[in-house]
Parts: structure tokens; sequence; C-alpha cells
């Protein structure tokens, strides 16, 4: 919004609001520090941020709404779709004849008004709010879609029973299993299971059927939590319409089966992989929802930092051998190597990528599907792609050792290699490969650098301060060099010169009805083993692994633990969180 400072200090003045030298105030602190000169107002408490919208509406000639205490009839709020209504800071909230009242935090966002006009076909009138009434309104976004599956199920489960039983009645399985898939009630279902995942930030559905019921759970931010609870009679319509959409075999029951679809709609692109297991009342359905629109991630956008990321930067400028991320299943290991592929990916170098599943597509990367029922595997794929005349290949996981040996061999004859194992620690990916087969000269001479990671939670906006006291210390001292933290902390100035451990501020989780966790998204904790001539001489020599972990920490590698602790000591997770991370 443009409101001249002038304007607003002319109004300001004459409601008396604020006095003349408190605005010059004001204006000065605002140009010296970069802040709008209302936003500087409202941390002096001069003026509220209400009072400040509603001025600058007023000056705007805009009419102002607040819609702290108002509840908005699903119909209206449906117009505009969730990820719109989040992304844009627009939502419905009044409809009469052909117009469309909207509530803006910005009312001269033309190209948003244009598109919704566009999608409703009605006249929209723009009117000014606040974010925390705007807040209010998001959260019946959630209500509106619970009420709704609740409706579907109520509404609907009759039918399902009845299809059910009619298909039962006739011969042909196959044929019984796909009209189902095909009726209605099963369809809605099954649409609205996937969208409210969506909506939540799910990462994965897991369906299961029970004796009586069927439990449906999603994991968001790494935890699994039950979502909805379905009638039992519904779990083989359910079933069928999944395994239709991804084009699996639907009278195949004693057998695991794994699929694809894609969904697609004006707010969203996901690609999601199902897997159907038999389980003893039936069939489990779990579904991987991969987003196609996400954009790759920098390697410091995923909390890589400090000496960390110069190491991990330093190794993908080398022209040959080999980067391995390590970590267990779920860590976001292809994601750090898309980042990672991001900054090698520029004209001058051809980039070929083996994948099960390909799970961001990437401009101007050679991207190849594993196919093993067809014989394309990691190591056949390997073999064809050094005659492909890479520059770089990124193989999506090692898992044996024919695959490892082919990419140390594609590492020694002049290509950069990427790849991901699944090992616990920077330092026990040396024993992982020799165990594979791999020799241990030639892991020297072509590793360049091992990540270890983890994911942990990032708070949401609330959270509480408390501070350490004796016995966490001494707890905390089990995962680590208490005082090589207290030295990189104040060494990377997170922390004053003269503060100890117990000056330092942590902070705890706070529970709201926006995030019941207090938790929302989130970030990488790492660790990057730089393959040094000294670590180089261990790995020759078949050292174990705690040997080369205590070598690579006396040349300053930051442990997963340490990392951990330092983006607590900054606010970004809790203490509790990265324990339970590294104890998994």
């Amino acid at each position: 919004m443009k409101v001249e400072s002038q304007q607003l200090k002319a109004f300001l003045l004459d409601a008396e609001l604020v006095n003349e030298s408190q605005f010059k105030k004001a204006q000065q602190e605002a140009k010296k520090t970069n802040q709008k000169i209302g936003d500087v107002l409202i941390s002096k408490n001069l003026i509220t941020q209400e009072e400040l919208i509603k001025l600058e509406a007023y000056i705007l000639g805009i009419p102002f709404v607040n819609l702290e205490e108002e509840k908005i009839s699903p119909e209206i709020l449906k117009i505009i779709p969730e990820p719109i209504a989040r992304s844009h800071n627009i939502i419905a909230f009044r409809k009469k004849d052909n117009n469309l009242e909207v509530a803006m935090l910005d009312p001269e966002d033309l190209g948003t008004i244009e598109f919704i006009k566009k999608k409703s076909n009605l006249k929209i009138l723009p009117r000014l709010t606040t974010p925390e009434s705007l807040k209010n309104v998001l959260k019946q976004y959630q209500r509106t879609l619970e009420a709704e599956f609740g409706d579907i199920i109520k509404k609907e489960s009759g039918e399902i029973k009845a299809v059910v039983v009619e298909t039962k009645t006739k011969t042909g399985e196959k044929e019984d299993l796909k009209k189902a898939a095909e009726e209605l009630p099963v369809i809605r279902i099954v649409d609205t299971l996937i969208r409210h995942a969506i909506l939540q930030r799910a990462s994965d559905v897991h369906i299961e059927p029970t004796e009586k019921e069927v439990v449906v759970r999603y994991r968001i931010d790494g935890i699994l939590r039950d979502a909805m609870i379905l009638p039992k009679q519904a779990a083989s319509g359910i079933v069928a319409r999944i395994k239709v959409l991804s084009n699996l075999k639907l009278d195949e029951h004693r057998l695991p089966q794994d699929g694809r679809f894609k969904i697609e709609t004006n707010d969203y692109r996901y690609s999601l992989r199902v897997s159907s297991l038999p389980v003893f009342d039936g069939e489990k359905i779990v579904m991987r929802l991969l987003s196609e629109g996400s954009k790759v991630h920098t390697l410091e956008s995923l909390g890589l930092r400090g000496e960390a990321l110069e190491k991990m930067q330093m190794a993908l400028k080398k022209p040959v051998g080999m980067v391995l991320v390590t970590g267990p299943t779920g860590s976001g290991k292809t994601t750090t190597l898309y980042a990672a592929l991001d900054i090698l990916n520029v004209p001058g170098v051809n980039i070929s990528t083996l994948e099960d599943p390909v799970e961001y597509r990437m401009l101007r990367i050679n991207q190849t599907q594993i196919n093993s029922k067809i014989g394309l595997t990691f190591a056949s794929g390997i073999r064809s792609l050094v005659r492909q005349d890479p520059d770089v290949i990124m193989v999506g996981e090692i898992r044996d050792g024919e695959t490892v040996n082919l990419a140390i061999n594609a590492a020694l004859t002049g290509h950069v290699v990427l790849s991901t194992l699944h090992t616990i620690s920077a330092a026990g990916t040396i024993s992982r490969l020799v165990d594979m087969g791999a020799e241990p000269f030639l892991i020297s001479s072509t590793l360049n650098v091992i990540l270890a990671q983890r994911l942990v939670r990032k708070f949401a906006k609330e959270k509480e301060k408390y501070k350490l006291k004796e016995p966490d210390l001494k707890n905390l001292a089990k995962y680590c060099d208490l005082a090589k933290i207290l030295k990189i902390l104040k060494e990377e100035k997170i922390i004053g010169p003269r503060q100890t451990l117990k000056d330092i501020e942590f902070y705890r989780p706070k529970s709201t009805k926006e995030s019941p966790s207090g938790y929302k998204g989130r970030i990488g904790i790492y660790e990057v083993l730089r393959v040094t001539e000294s670590i180089k001489e261990l790995i020759i020599r078949k050292a174990s692994t705690d040997e080369i972990r205590e070598r690579a920490q006396k040349e300053e590698m930051i442990t997963i633990f340490e990392d951990g602790f330092i983006k607590a000591v900054q606010g970004i997770t809790s203490i509790e969180e990265v324990l339970r991370v590294i104890s998994e």
C-alpha cells in the first residue's frame, strides 16, 4: 500500500494519536533501521496495528473490516481456495447478488483481484483488514474441510455399503472392484483425503485397515499423526480407487505393489508414489506426496552453515571425485543432492541422474527413472551413463557392491559422482563402503566429502524461553564437547564473549491452535567430513569408525549433535528435538 509519509503524519496529528516530536523521532529511526514509519510507531506502543490500518484505509478510501470474531459461510470461503488465500493474503467473506467482498492486506494487489474476478465471475470489492483478522479466517478453512469430509462420510457411507454389497453378488472380482473405484462416493472420499493431506503439508498418507475400521494417518514434519477414521465398508473401494489411479493390479491382494500418479489443479501439482502391502485385515496403502511446484532449495536454506557449508562448496568445485550424502530414510538426502546439482547445473556441464523415483524435475538435467522390472538398475544405468559423455553423475542410492564399485570407477575416470547411502554417521560411511566390497585404496582416491544429516522440526511463531541447569548440562555432555561448542558459539558471535552455557536462553515449543505441537516445518542438522590426507591414511589402513571420527573431530568437524545444539541456541529448534532425532 502506498500511503505517503506526509499524509500519514497529517492524519496521525489530526487524530491526536501522536505529536510532532514523536513522529519525527519515529521517522529518524525508520530511516536508520530501514523500517516503515508505521511499524516503528507500533513497536513504541504509540499506536496499535488496527489504528494504523484503519487510518491507511481512510487515506486510501477503502473500507476497513475486522473479521476476528466473524464466522464465514463455507460456501463463500471456498470461492477463494486456501492455497491462494494464504499465499496472497486474501479471503472472501461476504457475497450479495453479483458482488463479492474480499478482505486483503494489500488492496492494491490488482493482479490477485483480477485473478479472483475471472475465477469467480463476480465483481470484487476489496476491503482492508489486519493480519490477525486474516489469520482468524484462515483457520476456518481447516474446520470447513473437516466438516466437508464428515458430511461425505455421513452422507455417502450408506451408498458405499450398497456398492460393496452389489459388487459382491457378481462374478468377476476385477470388474467389481473397478466399478467400486468409479463410484462417486469413493472418488469424493479419496479426493478429499488427498486434498486434506496437501493442505496440512503431509509428506505421507497411511491408510491402514483394522478389524472394524480404517485408520488414516498423515506424516507431518516427520511425525505420524491420526487424521481420521473411515468406515470399514469403505476400505475395498478406497484401495481400488487408488490402485486404478496408480495403474496397479486390482485383483492382486497377496503381493506388494508399487505405482504412482499425478494430481493437478489451478493451485498445486503433486506426484504421488503409491505402495500397497497385504496385512492381516486387508491391504495397507502408503502414498508419498511430492510437490512438483516446489523450487529447488539452496544448501543454505536447507540449514548448512559455517565451515560445513564451505567444505561442501569446496568439494563441489572439484572436477572429479565422489560426494556422498548419508542418513536414514526420510532424512532429506535427495533434497540435499538436488541443491548440490543446482549449483553444478551450468550451461557448460552435462549432468545425468539415475533415480528411484525422479522426485523433482530439473531443467537441463537428464533424469532417468530406474525400472528393475526391465533390468534398468542403478548398476546397469551407470554403465550406460558413462557412455553419454557426462561431467556429473548423480546416483539416487548406492545399495550394493556392484553399484559402489561402478560409482568409484566413474569417479576414477574423470567424473563427479554424487550419491546417497544409508549410514548413521559420516565416519561410518567408510566401513559401510568396505563392507559392500569397495577397496580402501580406491575409496581414499575418489572420495572428496561425506555429509551426514537428519531433519529436526522448527519452532512455529510461539515459543517459551528457559535456561539450562546443571543436570541438563551433565546430560548434554554425554553427546558432545560442551567447551568446543561454547568456543564455536563465541567465534561465530552467536553469543557474547563472556557468556557461559548457563547464561544462554534456550526455547521450548508452545502449543497453539494453529500449531498444536509448537513446531512447523523442518530444517537439516549436519556433519561434513572432508577426506583429508590424514583421513586417507586411516582409510587405507582400514582404521575403525571411531578412529576416523576422532581424527575428523580433531580437524574441527562439527558433529550432527553440535550443529543441532547451535541451531537450538539460535532459537530455530529445541534441544529436546535434536536429542529425539539423533537417538532414533
